[in-house]
């Protein structure tokens, strides 16, 4: 039924693995969307399932499949414990990201853990989720899938970036909403930074006393993935196949590492933000790292503006939100300009409890 009003559960996994945000928010409709966001927290992962997500690209279709049916529990149990902290009772349905295992469009594959029929069935909720499968299926690359809450909701910004595992960038042009990944962000910061018992760097503080590498940099720059054009996309594959082992190859210390990277991701953002009339909204983990945004603001001429907390820490939490409420009214969640598929479309599945 169309509504004018949808009460929704979000959830999200990034790849930076820093928790499972969940989000309780109102998503109403008049002429345009507005959002209030009524409850928010992440959720933290345990060493355990740090250690099972970051090693999923190393296992089977069949051992993720294993994976899959414990994380869906384990996301029950997170969501479950949210509703009833925050003693919720007006839910239309929960709308869940769940966790990417395998992302790889150009084999037409993408799958992502925490989507199953037991989620609906222990929540007693709808859940709406996967929302990348059908994209894959269309010929797209499943991501990025934000830009259409960045179009419905944040359409005051000519640039939203996107500062998590990876950099991501949603805008207009020519009437059509363009957005990819640009590079990798905190996927590379965290696991340079963990090499010294830390999850990350905080506000930056150990990339700013780090000396840059030229020719790190200079080879990190060169990297073909940069020569692609838009759509594209990224995943941790990508990572361990040729950021891991070209970083590794110079045998840097930590703070160097990371001053170099925070360089790289400064020198690719900037190629994209461009024009001094233009404002960009900062949203992710990033955000927080005063180094990079310090870097970004010297590189750019686009007027850089964080948001408060809320915004920074759950806006894809929330858009995901929207993504299910779109679903519900069977309205356009997926961009063709965006992800490259065949036909702008409604994506995700639709889970009813089973009583």
């Amino acid at each position: 039924m169309i509504k004018a009003e949808y009460n929704v559960v979000a959830v999200m996994s990034g790849t930076s693995l820093d928790g499972i945000d969940i989000i309780y928010a109102t998503y109403s409709y008049k002429k345009d969307w507005s959002f209030k966001i009524l409850h928010a927290e992440t959720r933290k992962y345990s060493n355990q399932w740090k250690r099972i997500l970051s090693e999923l690209v190393n296992k089977s279709i069949e051992e993720l499949k294993g994976v899959d049916i414990e994380y869906s529990k384990y996301l029950a149990s997170e969501i479950q414990e949210f509703i009833s902290h925050y003693s919720i009772n007006e839910i239309d349905f929960v709308s869940s990201h769940g966790h990417t295992a395998l992302h790889q469009p150009e084999h037409k594959l993408t799958y992502q853990i925490g989507n199953l029929q037991l989620l609906a069935d222990t929540l007693q909720q709808k859940v709406i989720c996967d929302y990348r499968v059908q994209d894959v299926e269309y010929g797209g690359q499943g991501a990025p899938l934000v830009p259409i809450g960045d179009r419905l909701l944040f359409h005051n910004y000519d640039y939203c970036l996107n500062l998590g595992g990876f950099a991501n960038v949603s805008f207009e042009k020519n009437n059509e909403r363009i957005a990819y990944d640009i590079c990798p962000v905190n996927i590379v910061l965290n696991h340079y930074v963990s090499k010294l018992n830390l999850e990350y760097d905080n506000r930056g503080k150990l990339a700013s006393t780090g000396k840059l590498h030229d020719e790190l940099l200079d080879k990190l720059n060169q990297l073909e993935f940069y020569k692609k054009s838009a759509p594209k996309s990224l995943g941790l594959e990508w990572v361990k196949m040729y950021v891991f082992p070209l970083i590794d190859n110079y045998n840097l210390s930590v703070e160097d590492t990371l001053s170099t990277f925070i360089e790289h991701i400064a020198i690719q953002i900037s190629k994209v933000l461009k024009g001094k009339m233009t404002n960009t909204l900062i949203t992710g983990g990033g955000a927080y790292n005063d180094f990079l945004i310090e870097r970004l603001k010297l590189k750019t001429e686009s007027k850089i503006l964080i948001p408060d907390n809320e915004i920074i820490e759950f806006k894809e939490a929330l858009v995901f939100g929207l993504l299910g409420v779109l679903k519900e009214r069977n309205e356009i969640n997926c961009l063709q300009s965006v992800t490259g598929a065949v036909k702008d479309h409604s994506s995700g599945k639709i889970l009813i409890p089973n009583s």
